[in-house]
């Protein structure tokens, strides 16, 4: 279960009243907010999404949007032919972080934050996935948003990629197949490569949704599932919920 400090952090951060709007970048089929969303909308935020996989236009500029957030994808951060999106949305995290403006990326967008200032996109890694354990660098226990893991914990991943840290990019999390978890680049850009937005309701519907993608590299995924998610899936959510709202925190009006 998550710590008492993470508790009163988790207490510290309910709804203000003051919500602000984000810019959601989807880049794939099915892989939305998830529990993400439903903390943001408990704390009074809103979106607007871009399902840019599907050929949405992207906004040039940051406008009046307090933050950005650029999803995951089953598709590697180089993918220009298939998805011509991602140089444009490189350009937009860049943007967004000139400005100023909180920007997070998740899976794919972590990789693609890393693509944006200069860090290499390494393809075709071993998979990892399904619930495993995250652990904080000594920069990430001092960290607003990733401190949240305290010693660390279980978190859902699914991905093969990895990525180099960018030039004065600060390490923040590891695993034990992936060392870069997450990094944080200025005050409050973030890449967090494991899907802390992804609950254990939402890893039941992407597992019955995406059973197809899942399946060839997992092939007894259904018979893991619930065994894995009864060791990991409480500790998970509420590990997830506690980076949210740290994240979602650092937003303030333009």
């Amino acid at each position: 279960m998550i710590t008492v400090n993470q508790r009163k952090r988790f207490e510290q951060l309910e709804d203000t009243g003051d919500g602000m709007t984000l810019l959601v970048i989807e880049n794939y089929p099915d892989a939305g907010l998830a529990a993400l969303g439903r903390t943001a909308a408990r704390m009074g935020h809103k979106w607007k999404t871009v399902r840019a996989y599907a050929g949405e236009e992207l906004p040039n500029e940051a406008g009046t949007f307090s933050g950005l957030v650029t999803l995951g994808g089953g598709q590697n951060a180089l993918a220009d032919k298939e998805y011509p999106h991602l140089p444009r949305l490189c350009d937009l995290i860049r943007t967004f972080h000139e400005a100023d403006r909180p920007v997070l990326g998740i899976c794919l967008g972590c990789q693609l934050i890393a693509r944006a200032f200069g860090g290499r996109n390494i393809l075709s890694r071993p998979i990892e996935f399904g619930w495993q354990h995250v652990t904080p660098t000594a920069e990430g226990q001092a960290d607003p948003v990733v401190s949240a893991l305290g010693n660390g914990g279980p978190l859902f991943h699914w991905h093969t990629d990895t990525v180099s840290l960018p030039e004065d990019a600060v390490h923040l999390a590891e695993s034990a197949m992936t060392p870069i978890q997450a990094f944080r680049i200025g005050r409050t850009t973030y890449a967090i490569q494991f899907h802390f937005e992804a609950a254990s309701a939402d890893v039941r519907e992407w597992s019955e949704n995406l059973a197809d993608e899942i399946l060839p590299h997992t092939p007894d995924w259904p018979e893991r599932l619930d065994e894995e998610a009864a060791r990991h899936a409480d500790k998970s959510d509420a590990l997830g919920e506690v980076i949210a709202r740290a994240w979602l925190a650092l937003l303030r009006r333009p």
